[in-house]
């Protein structure tokens, strides 16, 4: 796998590109050749002493996709082969907004019904609008459906979508996930009820200040964040989760302050003496963007901001072999977490809506 994790844009390429999947009912197509001598470009002037071609599919056999426009709603909903029941997710990625599928394609494939939610818009006035109850509806769409398991259902979230998955699971009177993962992410920034999404993000717009350049000009956030507050009313208080938390930490995450961040979540949950629930792995070398594995490491690449804003290139860090043993490990240990909390005792799901 490491032909792949350490894959990289040829020369010549536009900067700040990152490798993603967009169709994943169609696999990624791999040709891997073999050259006399070592090359770093001119492969397509050169003949290959041997070459293969490899398919990566992101869905299994039978796996259904599913386009979920119901409430106000924008989604996909990836169900497993079966009759079901089936545990549920709720998969929500970062501030790159738009609607991302392979992490959900992949739980489906390992038996989830998992439902990836689009929740930032590049829209800012639709933005402006959609807050805490969005991503309610979110859960109570998938919780409601007729193969999933409605009293089995967790939230995952990376970056961004793991403050929402932390505020979610502390704020909410009506939304009670049976576990939660976080990836990358912080208490820090929160979304309360009758919040927007737009009004949560003030917290960083106040500190941009605070972020910086490295030497290739790549803009490293994690400052915004720190110092992490002392008050409890300025983050999620984690100190009142109820259900197991697992959180995904990359040491050399150079956007958002995952460590200090995993670091204050440890001791306020200590403090309010349900540390029990907690399981933190965090992985020496890896950077900010942990995701499942055997995909080309990105260390950088554009990013908007905000809607309307010219792209910037943000350094997200890791180290290309550390990064990519932090994701295949990270990601295995994921879904042994939700097979242990959500597949036990799974109960016949009797739903009257077709």
């Amino acid at each position: 796998m490491g032909l792949l994790a350490s894959m990289r844009p040829i020369p010549g390429s536009r900067t700040g590109l990152r490798f993603r999947i967009k169709e994943v009912h169609t696999p990624m197509v791999v040709h891997i050749s073999v050259y006399s001598g070592h090359m770093s470009q001119g492969f397509r002037e050169q003949v290959a002493l041997v070459s293969v071609v490899t398919e990566r599919w992101y869905m299994a056999p039978g796996v259904r996709r599913v386009d979920i426009t119901e409430g106000g709603v924008t989604g996909t909903l990836f169900l497993p082969p079966g009759p079901g029941p089936f545990p549920g997710v709720l998969d929500m990625w970062g501030g790159g907004g738009g609607l991302v599928e392979y992490r959900a394609a992949l739980l489906a494939s390992h038996g989830f019904a998992a439902m990836a939610l689009m929740y930032l818009f590049p829209d800012a006035q639709k933005a402006a609008t959609i807050g805490f109850h969005y991503i309610e509806n979110a859960f109570r769409l998938l919780q409601d459906y007729p193969l999933v398991a409605s009293d089995k259902i967790a939230l995952l979230g990376t970056s961004f979508g793991a403050s929402v998955t932390l505020s979610l699971a502390v704020f909410s009177e009506t939304v009670k996930p049976l576990c939660c993962v976080c990836i990358s992410g912080s208490h820090v920034l929160t979304l309360k009820a009758n919040q927007s999404i737009a009004e949560s993000f003030k917290v960083m717009k106040e500190h941009v200040h605070k972020s910086r350049m490295d030497e290739n000009n790549c803009i490293i956030w994690r400052d915004t964040l720190l110092p992490i507050p002392e008050d409890s009313d300025l983050k999620v208080d984690v100190g009142r989760m109820t259900c197991p938390l697992l959180l995904v930490v990359g040491q050399d995450d150079t956007n958002w302050a995952a460590v200090e961040s995993a670091d204050d979540m440890t001791q306020m949950m200590a403090r309010a003496g349900n540390s029990h629930l907690l399981t933190t792995l965090s992985y020496p070398g890896a950077g900010h963007l942990i995701e499942p594995p055997y995909g080309p490491h990105c260390r950088a690449c554009t990013f908007v901001l905000q809607p309307g804003q010219q792209r910037v290139v943000m350094l997200w860090g890791g180290l290309t072999k550390p990064h990519a043993v932090a994701q295949e490990d990270s990601w295995e240990k994921i879904l042994g977490f939700l097979r242990e909390h959500l597949c036990h005792s799974v109960k016949p799901h009797v739903q009257s809506r077709l």
